[in-house]
């Protein structure tokens, strides 16, 4: 059987909580990343910002005549 289908047969309330914690995780994942890079210093500085920024590439629209 396949796990999708391991899945449906479970029931609602089963399904709910396994959604709820994979949420859960997802969040506390987003938020402990920013600490983390923090603690790490690894957060960017305005001349890294700066850098990303000159390295877009540049977009000019010509029109037709």
């Amino acid at each position: 059987m396949s796990i999708w289908r391991s899945y449906r047969t479970l029931s609602t309330r089963t399904r709910l909580i396994i959604g709820g914690g994979i949420m859960a995780y997802a969040g506390f994942g987003l938020i402990a990343s920013d600490k983390a890079e923090q603690a790490l210093g690894l957060v960017p500085t305005e001349q890294d910002k700066q850098r990303l920024q000159d390295a877009w590439p540049k977009i000019h629209a010509i029109d037709k005549a």
